[in-house]
C-alpha cells in the first residue's frame, strides 16, 4: 500500500483533501492519505507546500518524491536534507492566472490607467499613449509562467525581451541569455516584469545603470 503524506499548512488539509482523494482514486492505487505522520520511515510520497510540518526530510527514508504544491519551489530546494525527486506544480489554471496578471499590469502601466482610476481633479489630459508595438517589455524568466505571458503580451504586439539563464527560442519573442542579454533586457525595458524564482543566482542578479528611456521600470 502507498503511504501519502499531506505535509502543507494544516488550514490548507481541507481544501485538498477531497481533491487530492479523488485524484489517487482516478489512479486505481492502493493507497492511504494523511495529514498525520506517526512513522516517517513509512511514507512514499509528501505532498508538501511551504509552512507545513516538515522541515527535514531526513527520517523519510524510503520517500520516493515530494510533490510541491506550489509552481515556484525556491523555499525548499535549497534544504539540504531533500535528496529525493522534487515534483513543482504544474497547472493550467497557474498558467492562466499569471498570464492574466501580468497581461493585466503591463497594460495598466502601458496606458497610465492609474493617473484616470485615481482621479484627473476634472480637468481632462488628452495624452495619448503609444501604440503597443512601439513600447517594449522586458520579461526576466523564461519558463512556463514566463513564456505563457510573454507570448500573450507579443499577441497585443508588444515588442517583447525575454531573458533567461540558457537560451530559449519562442516564435516573436527576442529570447535573450547571460549577461549581456541581461543587460539588453534592462536598459530597453521600459515596463519590465520579474518571473525569475528567489534563489541563490537571482537574489543579487546585477542590474545595469537604467536606460534613459526607461524612467519607471516595472
Amino acid at each position: 500500500m502507498i503511504q501519502v503524506l499531506f505535509c502543507a499548512p494544516m488550514a490548507d488539509w481541507a481544501a485538498y483533501q477531497t481533491p487530492l482523494r479523488r485524484a489517487l482514486d482516478e489512479t486505481g492505487l492502493n493507497y492511504t492519505l494523511s495529514a498525520e505522520c506517526t512513522d516517517p520511515a513509512k511514507v512514499d510520497y509528501l505532498v508538501y507546500a511551504p509552512g507545513g510540518p516538515v522541515k527535514n526530510f531526513t527520517a523519510f527514508s524510503r520517500a520516493k518524491a515530494v510533490l510541491s504544491l506550489w509552481a515556484g519551489v525556491e523555499r525548499i530546494v535549497g534544504n539540504d536534507t531533500l535528496t529525493i525527486p522534487l515534483a513543482r506544480m504544474v497547472d493550467r489554471g497557474l498558467s492562466e492566472g499569471m498570464r492574466e496578471w501580468v497581461t493585466g499590469h503591463v497594460l495598466r502601466h502601458h496606458l497610465g490607467m492609474d493617473r484616470h482610476i485615481l482621479g484627473l481633479n476634472g480637468q481632462w489630459q488628452a495624452e495619448a499613449p503609444p501604440l503597443a508595438r512601439n513600447r517594449t517589455v522586458g520579461i526576466l524568466g523564461l519558463g512556463a509562467l514566463g513564456q505563457t505571458c510573454a507570448a500573450a503580451l507579443a499577441a497585443l504586439n508588444f515588442n517583447v525581451l525575454g531573458w533567461s539563464r540558457r537560451p530559449k527560442d519562442m516564435p516573436g519573442i527576442t529570447c535573450l541569455s547571460g549577461d549581456d542579454g541581461l543587460n539588453e533586457v534592462l536598459s530597453n525595458a521600459e515596463i519590465l516584469v520579474l518571473l525569475l524564482p528567489q534563489t541563490a543566482p537571482t537574489r543579487h542578479i546585477r542590474m545595469p545603470k537604467r536606460s534613459p528611456n526607461c524612467p519607471k521600470a516595472r
